[in-house]
């Protein structure tokens, strides 16, 4: 099959925020925020895939400056609409000069970048030294990947599956082979550790047993079974 990443994420744009307010999305943007603040405060900051801008929202006010690339138009627009400085473009062009930023993130992205050697590389590239690079991978030792797996792709719009878009699932030392020369490792942070199912987060009682289990597992030793899989490294 041949993917495009951008029409695929064009499409999606108008359902990409129907639920990530609410219950287990909510909680992932919770946890992924919680890795990134300790790093990003008077900093200049990029997100590379920042979609609606959802997280570049919640952190602007906090940072010193931040700026997104996403590849889909559509997606772009509604962070334009949040008076985001954001612009079009790949992972593995980005257009900025070299030492432009203290942290560059990317959560949900990488997974989806066929040349993921590159786009890391660029990442790199725009951090100035000492810079922090967190890089999010979908992880193939997870119950998310067996969940996949069984359940098969779910839809992301009237027309289209989540198999109408390249996706990689790496283990961790696939992420950790990808890193650039030069990059300090400092460790992985586990995003979904337990959840089963989304539709889990939906059951009160057990909701709340898998919050707390979710909060704890992000800095544990179980970090590395965790679905969302992030990397977190220094520009050495």
């Amino acid at each position: 099959m041949t993917h495009n990443n951008q029409t695929y994420y064009d499409d999606f744009a108008g359902w990409y925020e129907n639920e990530r307010g609410k219950g287990y999305h909510a909680l992932i943007d919770r946890l992924e925020l919680d890795i990134i603040r300790p790093l990003i405060s008077g900093r200049d900051v990029l997100e590379v895939g920042c979609g609606t801008g959802l997280i570049m929202k919640e952190i602007q006010h906090q940072v010193k400056s931040i700026k997104g690339i996403d590849i889909s138009e559509q997606m772009l627009e509604k962070a334009r609409e949040r008076g985001l400085d954001v612009c079009q473009g790949m992972a593995e062009n980005l257009p900025w000069p070299d030492n432009s930023f203290d942290v560059v993130y990317s959560f949900k992205v990488l997974a989806h970048v066929a040349h993921i050697r590159e786009a890391l590389a660029e990442m790199n590239r725009v951090l100035r030294p000492g810079g922090f690079m967190v890089a999010e991978f979908y992880n193939s030792l997870s119950i998310r990947h067996l969940a996949k797996v069984l359940g098969g792709p779910g839809n992301i719009s009237k027309n289209r599956t989540e198999a109408d878009v390249f996706c990689r699932w790496d283990t961790p030392r696939e992420v950790r082979s990808y890193l650039p020369h030069g990059t300090v490792f400092h460790g992985f942070k586990g995003v979904r550790v337990f959840t089963p199912v989304a539709k889990a987060h939906s059951i009160i009682g057990v909701s709340a047993v898998l919050e707390k289990a979710e909060k704890w597992a992000l800095h544990s030793p179980l970090a590395r079974f965790g679905g969302f899989l992030v990397a977190v490294c220094q520009k050495s």
